[in-house]
C-alpha cells in the first residue's frame, strides 16, 4: 500500500479517516505535496468536527430475502443505510458505494433513513401470498444507531411486528434496545423475540479504536443483564475475531454469560472491496509495529487474500489460524454452557395486519 498522509485529529470519534474513494469513482483526488510544508501546515490547523447528517428515503420494499446458506435467517429488515457507529471493520462500508457516497467517512455521516418503512412492511406482511419467516433486524447496519433515539425506525417496525405476532431477532451494539423492552419483553414471553448483543472485546480503548461511537463494552454487558432480566433470550455476537486485536474472546464469552447470555456465536474480520484498504490505514494509525503480522494472519485466513467470500468459508476462515480461533471459541462456549439450547421463535402465531389504521375486534 502507497504511503497515504492522514492527519490523525481527523480520528477523532471516527473509525475511517477518509472519505476513500468507492470502487466506481472514475475520478481521485490525493492531497498533494508542493515542496512548500503547505500538507504539513494543514495537518496542523483543528478540522471541523464532521457533522452526521440524515437522507430520508422512501423505499419500495423492506424484506431483504436471503438463500446464503451460511446465514441462519431466511429475511431481514434494516431500517437504516451507513452507521453512525462507525465500526472499522463493518463489512456492510461497501454497500455505500452504490449511492455514489464514500465507504469511509461518508458510510458513518452520510445516513439514509428508511421514513416509510412501517407501511411498505404492513403491505408486504398482508400479502395472501406471504407465509411467515424467521427475520432478522440489523444484520447490515445497526438498528439502534444514535439516530434511532429520535426517528424511531426501529421501534414502528417492532410495533408492526407485535401486532402481527411475526417472530424475530435483532443484533446491536447499542445500550437504546432497552428502551423498546416494553415491546421486546412480552413478545419474548411467547416465544416471538430473541436480542443479541455484539461485544469485540472488554477492552474499552480498544472499543473506542474500533467502534468509536458504539456503546461501551460494559454498557453492552448492563443491556444483556438487564434484557436477561426482563426475560427475554439474549445471545452474544464476540465477531469479528480479529488476530492480535481481539485478544480476549474467552472473557467476553464469561462476562456475557454471567451477564444472562444462553447462545453465542462469532465470524472472523472479513475485508470486502473498500474495507480492506480503509482498514490497513486503520491499522497504520493505531497499530503500525504489528500491522504486516496482523494482515499476514488474515490473509493466512484467506487464502494468501485480504478476503474470500466463498459461502463456505468466509465467515470462519481457514487454515491454522482459524482452526485455532474456532477451538477457543468452542471449547470456552462448551465449558460455560452456550448454546445448549436453540432459540427457538414460533413462527404459527402469525396473524396478518389490516390496513393502516384499521383496528381489529380480535
Amino acid at each position: 500500500m502507497a504511503d497515504v498522509f492522514i492527519p490523525v485529529h481527523a480520528l477523532k470519534g471516527r473509525g475511517a479517516a477518509t472519505r476513500l474513494p468507492h470502487r466506481f469513482e472514475r475520478d481521485v483526488r490525493d492531497a498533494y505535496d508542493d515542496g512548500w510544508g503547505t500538507l504539513e501546515d494543514g495537518a496542523d490547523e483543528p478540522l471541523p468536527p464532521l457533522q452526521t447528517e440524515v437522507r430520508f428515503e422512501d423505499v419500495k420494499s423492506v424484506l431483504n430475502e436471503n438463500d446464503s446458506p451460511d446465514i441462519h435467517f431466511d429475511r431481514s429488515i434494516n431500517p437504516y443505510r451507513g452507521c453512525e457507529h462507525g465500526c472499522i471493520y463493518c463489512f456492510a462500508r461497501p454497500t455505500h458505494s452504490y449511492l455514489n457516497l464514500s465507504p469511509g467517512l461518508d458510510f458513518e455521516t452520510k445516513l439514509i433513513a428508511k421514513r416509510n418503512i412501517a407501511e411498505v412492511l404492513r403491505a408486504e406482511l398482508g400479502r395472501k401470498s406471504y407465509r411467515p419467516s424467521h427475520v432478522a433486524i440489523g444484520t447490515a447496519t445497526d438498528c439502534y444507531q444514535p439516530i434511532e433515539r429520535e426517528l424511531r425506525l426501529t421501534r414502528s417496525v417492532i410495533e408492526l411486528l407485535k401486532e402481527t405476532r411475526h417472530p424475530f431477532g435483532l443484533v446491536t451494539k447499542s445500550s437504546a434496545v432497552e428502551r423498546d423492552l416494553d415491546l421486546i419483553a412480552p413478545m419474548a414471553a411467547e416465544h416471538l423475540a430473541a436480542v443479541y448483543v455484539t461485544i469485540t472485546s472488554l477492552d474499552g480503548e480498544l472499543a473506542r479504536k474500533l467502534e468509536p461511537r458504539a456503546a461501551a463494552p460494559h454498557r453492552r454487558l448492563r443491556t444483556v443483564r438487564t434484557l436477561a432480566e426482563a426475560g427475554v433470550p439474549v445471545g452474544v455476537s464476540v465477531a469479528p475475531q480479529i488476530p492480535f486485536v481481539t485478544e480476549d474472546m474467552e472473557q467476553v464469552l464469561e462476562a456475557a454469560w454471567e451477564a444472562g447470555a444462553r447462545s453465542a456465536f462469532y465470524t472472523v474480520i472479513r475485508l470486502p472491496w473498500e474495507v480492506a484498504p480503509l482498514f490497513k490505514q486503520w491499522l497504520e494509525l493505531h497499530y503500525p509495529q504489528r500491522a504486516g503480522r496482523i494482515m499476514a494472519r488474515i490473509h493466512e485466513m484467506r487464502g494468501g487474500k485480504d478476503y474470500d467470500a466463498d459461502f463456505g468459508t468466509r465467515m470462519t476462515g481457514t487454515g491454522l489460524w482459524a482452526d485455532l480461533i474456532r477451538q477457543r471459541f468452542e471449547k470456552a462456549a462448551k465449558r460455560l454452557g452456550f448454546n445448549r439450547e436453540r432459540i427457538a421463535l414460533d413462527l404459527s402465531a402469525f396473524r396478518p395486519p389490516g390496513a393502516a389504521g384499521q383496528g381489529s375486534l380480535f
